[in-house]
């Protein structure tokens, strides 16, 4: 088995599709279909089952991802050591951001930080704060992004930007005419809401619990993992929602939305870290920039 294969089998299975993986790999499928096929062989297993022409990961192989991902991330970390010993700023900086984060507030951060250091290539996912807890904890991102404050054993948390979220509807909505509402007007409309284990819904939960309101009390009939489905759906006249303001600023301003007559939420964004994991000069100066843009 090999750190390459390792790679491969991830790509793979993170897509489950042989051909979007092979494109991402910069490889041909022939070669992304052979590499899992020699790990199988080679230690007797099936990762995948193959369903007509697609592949699909069967419990063996989500048994085996988490494992690969964490040898691939220990080997990420000590080639980064060996980097920092040899005193050259080059390498692999994982990071990993909410989808509020990474949808507006990050991307000038992460430019700027290529721009002071060229030889750093930045490998960044998206998920939910959970997702993103997870893979500080797991060590699979050296750098974590997330929109509520989580905490686990070995985790650093700091509040690095404020964050302001809105209640938005569809023009032809009742809480378009401009009337002032309160967090006791909420059973009045459907809400379409993120997913649990987003920061997004954590926010809301938490104002109505300090409002003294259960959840159980609104009609919520959608669920949705993603901000752009959700807007989508608030846009097609169906419902509200809590999102935040930057996201939305655009179609506030194109009239396609419009805030609703709320008070705002503040929400601050945090930056984790592994506090026994390796720290590598590259993720501690990014550390270091977040932070001096803060002040």
């Amino acid at each position: 088995m090999t750190l390459e294969q390792l790679r491969i089998f991830i790509e793979v299975a993170s897509r489950q599709h042989i051909t979007q993986a092979a494109a991402h790999l910069n490889m041909t499928q022939s070669a992304v279909s052979a590499a899992v096929t020699a790990l199988e062989r080679r230690h007797s297993v099936t990762l995948f089952d193959r369903v007509g022409r697609s592949i699909v990961l069967n419990q063996t192989g989500r048994l085996f991802l988490k494992q690969a991902q964490e040898v691939l991330a220990g080997a990420r970390a000590a080639e980064a050591a060996l980097m920092d010993l040899s005193g050259m700023m080059h390498g692999e900086l994982s990071i990993m951001a909410s989808q509020t984060v990474a949808g507006y507030w990050l991307a000038p951060r992460l430019a700027q930080y290529r721009k002071r250091y060229p030889g750093i290539t930045l490998s960044v996912r998206i998920g939910n704060t959970d997702e993103v807890t997870d893979a500080v904890v797991e060590g699979r991102a050296e750098i974590g992004f997330i929109e509520w404050p989580e905490e686990r054993r070995g985790v650093s948390v700091r509040m690095v930007a404020i964050d302001e979220m809105i209640v938005v509807v569809a023009p032809g909505h009742p809480w378009a005419d401009g009337r002032q509402r309160g967090v006791d007007d909420f059973p009045q409309t459907p809400w379409v809401l993120r997913e649990h284990g987003s920061g997004t819904r954590r926010a809301f939960e938490s104002l109505l619990e300090k409002a003294g309101l259960d959840v159980g009390a609104l009609d919520i009939p959608m669920s949705l993992p993603g901000n752009e489905t959700v807007i989508g759906v608030v846009q097609a006249e169906f419902g509200a929602t809590l999102m935040s303001r930057s996201i939305v600023a655009p179609l506030l301003k194109g009239g396609t939305l419009v805030e609703a007559n709320i008070a705002t939420l503040p929400r601050p964004f945090f930056l984790l870290r592994h506090e026994e994991r390796y720290r590598s000069k590259a993720a501690d100066a990014f550390d270091a920039m977040i932070s001096a843009l803060a002040e």
